[in-house]
């Protein structure tokens, strides 16, 4: 039996088709490829030693799908494909709908068809409605998101609620995880976006290396210490192995869970910017500009619950952070492409 990744090509799901693959699960990847290369996925080969399945594809389309789980004895899935920068989704929020919340109708429905119900959702902590009181937990209050894509992902828990309600058989993990970050500590494997970077490090990241001049901090003037946005930065690898203690709790019974997927504790812009520099021994430039669009102030995790249910917790450090990240880029100064 197998596992299922969509977009399991990408960042995070290229490392925990890592971990699952060294736990001794065998790993099927369907990715369209939108924001993520099959290098990805040879190099997950090479670390683990160990043969995976790519199916290039979309969730979107029935057809695919069916003749996926028809070729495949799919256990369960594990759900990252989607749209994910916050800042696009604002411009953009017909196609983060159609790619997030429509794509994961239609795995389902494929699923259903071929008779597979156990799901772990690559959730986000942007489900949380804007509070200055931290850290969050489960039960905080979800209300209306900021920005289309932490919309999508939290319409995409409703749909995943009702489904489970109407039928039983049905066993998801709902996984509300904070800012992924870092890279296997080969430097093998890492962050890769596509075109200008959405997310701080990999930006940090690439002004690092020389391939862009300075960094923009998007807000001095929050309600922080230092007036910059205060954020909960997880390792990708302790990010991606959470999801294998989802996975492995969810196969023993059915139900839907949410499980907060962080660190406990936020580091600011600046922090972060600093703690690269004595990563790397560069100097990181940056300009303070205004702030942007569906940002909020803070966000960091209550991970209690992951903790007692899932026996997880996060075992890598800022410093752990900085030194995979520069790792990963210094030696792959353009990602996949050299």
């Amino acid at each position: 039996m197998s596992i299922l990744l969509t977009g399991g090509a990408g960042f995070i799901g290229s490392h925990t088709a890592l971990v699952l693959l060294e736990a001794g699960y065998d790993v099927v990847i369907l990715d369209n490829l939108c924001n993520a290369s099959r290098e990805s996925l040879s190099r997950v080969e090479e670390i683990t030693g160990r043969d995976l399945s790519f199916i290039e594809g979309d969730i979107r389309d029935g057809d695919a799908l069916d003749a996926l789980f028809a070729r495949h004895a799919i256990e369960a899935v594990v759900h990252f494909a989607g749209l994910k920068a916050v800042g696009e989704s604002t411009a953009r929020p017909l196609a983060y709908y159609d790619n997030n919340v429509t794509g994961t109708l239609s795995l389902c429905e494929a699923m259903q068809r071929a008779g597979v119900f156990t799901l772990v959702f690559s959730s986000s902590a942007t489900v949380y409605t804007e509070s200055s009181t931290m850290p969050l937990a489960e039960d905080a209050p979800t209300g209306r998101p900021s920005n289309p894509y932490g919309s999508s992902k939290l319409m995409i828990e409703w749909l995943l609620r009702d489904l489970q309600a109407a039928d039983p058989r049905w066993s998801i993990a709902l996984l509300r995880y904070f800012n992924p970050v870092g890279a296997h500590d080969s430097g093998r494997i890492g962050e890769d976006p596509n075109g200008m970077p959405n997310n701080l490090l990999p930006f940090i990241a690439q002004v690092a290396v020389g391939r862009r001049e300075r960094v923009s901090v998007f807000g001095s003037d929050y309600s922080t210490p230092d007036g910059t946005g205060v954020r909960d930065y997880i390792h990708v690898m302790d990010l991606a192995e959470g999801h294998r203690a989802a996975l492995d709790v969810i196969r023993q019974d059915t139900g839907c869970r949410t499980w907060n997927l962080g660190t406990g504790r936020g580091y600011s812009v600046l922090e972060m910017i600093t703690a690269f520099e004595r990563a790397s021994g560069r100097p990181v430039p940056f300009d303070k500009v205004g702030r942007r669009q569906g940002d909020v102030a803070q966000c960091w995790a209550d991970v209690t619950r992951a903790g007692q249910e899932l026996g997880w917790r996060a075992e890598r450090g800022l410093d752990d952070i900085m030194a995979d990240a520069w790792r990963w880029q210094s030696a792959n100064p353009y990602g996949y492409r050299g």
